[in-house]
């Protein structure tokens, strides 16, 4: 009474706000249909809009919104890049390869004009001490610049560690640049990115985040691990800069289990070709002194080895990564092996899996008995059920985390990098993966995922229907919106 007599028209000012937003609510949903996205995504979004009112279209705002179409770097500073950076194609070492080689190279061409490289020495790290222990020499023995990459760079020992050699190398006249995801690496330490601005280090966070521009950029997240040191080694793959690759971490005391690449040779450039872009979109400015040079390939090594670079973000207008993943799989004859720390797979990629094992093909599915995120793997499970009955062959890693996003196929064909068997990473994330055409590296590779299986337990159907109730109940809430977790 008191209210009404206060605010007479309270009442009607209520009605407006509310009418007003759900005329909002049924626009952005008219949005939603219009774009013509995946039906799945789109119920998902409905679903959230409708059931969570007023947060969901917060939510939205911050999460929904598409990047197709925007640009990374201008057309004139792309031609420039393009101009600067010498790649060359071998036609010829192509012709060497499968059929269906041939037709995954042609497909990654076309996605991002990506060029194929012969001629590369490529060395495989499962351990985060070696692939850190190898980091840091070639940093120390770096003369002209060190370009730095990656989605997290913890405060921790390891972290301390690498900044104080960037620090130490930039103050002997070593150019180094840094970029770091924001969001990622939200912990990193103040006083840390002072003392490297102070010692020279340009460092820089992608997609910084403010009161102003919070919903417009924190759903894209900068995933790649690369490093490029002069231009002549390169690193990228799937381990962050973290103790808990070395030591393990408060719930585990082993390490998380990874799989990262150390490239030597011509494919280094294009590497460094993907730093500029990013660089160029962070900072404005173009690396020109530095992606020019193009390293000579390795003599004698990695004999009939082709691989290819491959950049994949929300930004393209197609979603690269996941493109790569269905014609692989699609064309396999004989086997194909996954390993993925989370497994939330498209629609398409989940039948071209199933339609895989019903046909007869060896499919085989790794992930850790235990996640980092409790959402994510309640997420995971409402898609093993499906899976299992189809023939999919689910292993439980048991030991620890298991962190490494590798897809092996037959008997050449083999990608790792960044990218997660997720949605996040195949249409949110900026993520970066290496396709190896090789019958040696394939058959390393497997080696690897072999040796990791006797780590495994299998999954039966039987087992898996024993859960607990209300652990099924949360998968399928959390299936509903699995496509944009």
């Amino acid at each position: 009474m008191l209210l009404a007599e206060l605010f007479p028209y309270a009442g009607l000012v209520y009605n407006i706000i509310m009418v007003l937003y759900f005329v909002m609510v049924l626009a952005v949903i008219g949005v939603v249909l219009g774009e013509n996205r995946n039906p799945v995504k789109s119920i998902a979004w409905v679903l959230v809009l409708v059931l969570l009112p007023i947060l969901g279209l917060v939510i939205y705002l911050i999460f929904g919104r598409s990047l197709k179409g925007m640009k990374l770097i201008s057309r004139s500073d792309l031609r420039d890049l393009r101009r600067l950076t010498s790649f060359t194609s071998h036609p010829e070492q192509e012709s060497c390869l499968s059929e269906n080689s041939r037709q995954i190279i042609s497909l990654v061409n076309k996605l991002t004009e990506s060029h194929t490289f012969i001629g590369n020495d490529i060395q495989t790290f499962t351990s985060g001490q070696a692939k850190f222990d190898a980091l840091k020499r070639d940093i120390e023995n770096a003369r002209r610049y060190i370009h730095v990459q990656y989605f997290i760079i913890e405060k921790d020992h390891v972290g301390s560690e690498l900044i104080d050699l960037l620090i130490q190398k930039a103050r002997q006249g070593v150019k180094v640049r840094v970029l770091y995801d924001y969001v990622g690496s939200f912990y990193v330490s103040s006083k840390a990115l002072k003392q490297m601005r102070a010692a020279g280090i340009e460092i820089h966070p992608f997609l910084e985040l403010s009161f102003t521009n919070v919903a417009f950029r924190i759903n894209w997240r900068n995933h790649r691990k690369i490093v490029i040191i002069d231009d002549e080694v390169g690193y990228m793959g799937g381990m962050n800069i973290a103790d808990r690759y070395v030591i393990g971490d408060r719930n585990w005391a082993t390490p998380w289990r990874d799989t990262h690449l150390r490239v030597t040779g011509d494919a280094v450039a294009a590497l460094q070709y993907s730093f500029a872009i990013d660089w160029n979109f962070t900072t404005r400015k173009l690396l020109i002194e530095e992606t020019g040079r193009v390293s000579q390939p390795v003599p004698n090594q990695a004999s009939g080895q082709v691989l290819q670079m491959m950049r994949s973000g929300p930004t393209n207008r197609w979603h690269n990564i996941s493109f790569v993943f269905f014609k692989a799989i699609t064309l396999a004859k004989r086997r194909v092996y996954i390993q993925t720390p989370y497994f939330l797979p498209s629609d398409a990629l989940l039948k071209a899996l199933q339609s895989a094992a019903l046909a007869g093909v060896d499919v085989r599915l790794m992930i850790p008995r235990v996640l980092d995120s409790t959402m994510l793997r309640l997420a995971t499970g409402s898609y093993i059920k499906e899976c299992l009955l189809s023939g999919i062959k689910i292993y439980y890693y048991e030991p620890t985390v298991l962190h490494a996003k590798v897809v092996i196929v037959d008997d050449e064909f083999v990608t790792t990098g960044s990218t997660n068997f997720d949605f996040r990473s195949f249409e949110h994330n900026f993520e970066f993966n290496m396709m190896i055409y090789s019958k040696e590296f394939n058959a390393h590779m497997t080696e690897i995922f072999n040796n990791d299986m006797k780590e495994c337990t299998r999954l039966s159907m039987g087992k898996w229907k024993q859960r607990p109730l209300i652990q099924k109940a949360l998968e399928s809430v959390v299936r509903l919106i699995s496509p944009i977790l």
